[in-house]
């Protein structure tokens, strides 16, 4: 039996891999995770298959299981989450992907980096494709969680040029859908939230910067496609379809039939103005593409947080 260690595994993306994955027979799906962003109501509905294991563990410390293949999806994501405590994050960052990078060495197993757009930080070349180095700043408060990305990329190429490590890295573009977490301060949660409660909607500078949104279960197949392919990347996965932040809150609103009046806030420091993805080469390499519109997966992501918010 194959065995899969889904780090951050209770998290919002990890919960939904695990799902994937327990889909596929003979295997044994591993859930890790220290429950600082992740949620073991997240994976309730797991626990009753067999292959399913958790595992209750902060990979910025050392462990050593049987493996034929980790997912490192474990960080905190959302600028709230990671800005708490940025020592932490960039420890999880780094010290966690040395600590799995030697867990696959040890297992000779696959190993796959859930990085990330920020890696682009605020981006010149539009839209972003892989070859592009990137605009970070390397000093800013969202310098633990860009920079600390950047640094697991470096370790990731380094271990499989010295050690020959089977490595994969995906850079993943804003994501959003159930399982999210209500506190996480992501732009469509945030609205989201804000619009079902009738509460005013915040939106950060004058609402023209640009986002492109993927919706968890495109985002989810394009990982597995990638970690089942013969390719290293990093390759971008993400929904190319551009929108402004101040047309995604109008959409929500519509939706929601919300009461909602939008007032506009100060930028925060650093935060991009543009984000598109190019995913030409996951297109020709995986074979992959998004299928689920905005309007689709909105009205998937309102219908979850309706069921779940107090």
């Amino acid at each position: 039996m194959k065995k899969i260690l889904v780090t951050g595994g209770a998290g919002f993306l990890g919960s939904h891999l695990c799902k994937l994955l327990l889909k596929e027979k003979n295997i044994k799906v591993i859930c890790l995770d220290n429950f600082y962003t992740g949620y073991k109501e997240n994976v309730i509905d797991l626990i009753k298959f067999e292959n399913f294991e958790i595992i209750e563990h902060d990979i910025t410390k050392p462990i050593k299981i049987k493996v034929n293949q980790i997912y490192n999806l474990a960080c905190p994501a959302s600028p709230i989450h990671y800005q708490k405590n940025p020592v932490q994050t960039i420890k999880t960052a780094v010290h966690g992907a040395i600590n799995m990078l030697d867990l696959a060495k040890y297992n000779d197993a696959k190993i796959l980096q859930a990085s990330t757009s920020e890696v682009y930080g605020d981006p010149k070349i539009h839209p972003q494709k892989e070859d592009y180095w990137g605009n970070v700043n390397p000093i800013g408060i969202r310098s633990c969680y860009d920079e600390g990305k950047r640094c697991a990329e470096t370790l990731f190429f380094d271990y499989h040029r010295q050690l020959s490590l089977k490595i994969k890295i995906a850079r993943i573009f804003n994501t959003y859908g159930p399982n999210m977490d209500t506190n996480d301060g992501r732009v469509v949660s945030n609205i989201i939230i804000q619009a079902l409660k009738d509460e005013d909607i915040t939106i950060y500078g004058n609402g023209n910067q640009t986002r492109s949104f993927c919706f968890v279960d495109d985002l989810i197949k394009g990982l597995y496609n990638l970690m089942e392919s013969n390719e290293t990347g990093p390759i971008n996965l993400g929904n190319p379809a551009e929108f402004k932040i101040i047309e995604l809150a109008n959409k929500i609103i519509k939706f929601t039939k919300s009461k909602s009046k939008i007032v506009y806030l100060n930028l925060p420091q650093d935060d991009p103005q543009q984000r598109k993805p190019d995913i030409s080469l996951a297109m020709k390499i995986l074979n992959w593409s998004p299928n689920v519109t905005l309007d689709e997966g909105l009205l998937k992501t309102i219908d979850y947080f309706k069921k779940n918010l107090n």
